[in-house]
């Protein structure tokens, strides 16, 4: 692979606190990605802002509204990891659908692509820039905007499962499922809007575990524990 979107949950950035960021944790990601980098490998970053923001549990605010406040706590987490790849000696670039001032650039393909050429790792903060759409979609969309070759989803859990592991010791993990199977078994691997963009748009995506050794790096060389979402 030469292009990829890494989509990161704000909770496992959050490591054993839950809220706001855990600096170690975050540092083992940028070495990680800053290893890609000198490979010649192509990285844009999505980040989730459910360490600052989990609004669609309140009934007591405008869903459109909750959903601005997510965009804002993507910002906020995608500037302070775009401050620890720097500080790890990588390039970067914050871009945002909407202005946030001088904090950030406006998307645009054409702006990801010359960022790309100058060997820099791509932050896409804020969401789509609309209500109802989650950071699920975001990264959908943003993969087949840049042409990713592929989706890399790091998550709290090691894989797709059959049911919730969790609740379910006999849940059976996937080591390869097709979209078609995740729409229809409805598993929940990202949203079903980012799932059928997936399928329409033939993206594949590699479900693993973030807190396991060196898990991007495999992820990206095909020696992984997850599962591979195959189109």
């Amino acid at each position: 692979m030469k292009r990829v979107l890494l989509k990161l949950s704000g909770e496992a950035l959050a490591g054993e606190k839950k809220m706001g960021f855990d600096e170690p944790t975050v540092l083992k990601v940028a070495l990680q990605v800053k290893e890609l980098v000198e490979k010649e490998i192509q990285v844009g970053i999505v980040i989730g802002g459910g360490n600052f923001w989990r609004g669609r549990t309140s009934e007591t605010i405008d869903r459109a509204k909750a959903d601005q406040i997510g965009m804002l706590a993507t910002v906020m987490n995608c500037i302070y990891v775009s401050e620890i790849f720097r500080s790890a000696g990588m390039g970067t670039e914050v871009l945002t659908p909407f202005l946030c001032g001088s904090m950030t650039r406006l998307f645009s393909k054409d702006l990801a692509n010359e960022c790309f050429s100058q060997n820099k790792v791509v932050f896409f903060a804020g969401g789509t820039g609309h209500p109802y759409f989650s950071t699920d979609t975001a990264t959908t969309l943003r993969a087949v905007e840049i042409e990713a070759d592929g989706i890399l989803l790091a998550k709290a859990i090691d894989g797709v499962y059959d049911s919730d592991p969790k609740i379910n010791p006999s849940a059976k993990r996937y080591d390869r499922i097709s979209i078609e199977e995740v729409i229809a078994g409805k598993l929940a691997v990202v949203d079903m809007t980012a799932s059928i963009m997936c399928m329409e748009n033939k993206m594949p995506m590699y479900v693993f575990a973030l807190n396991e050794e060196n898990s991007i790096i495999k992820a990206i060389s095909g020696d992984f524990n997850g599962t591979i979402v195959t189109v």
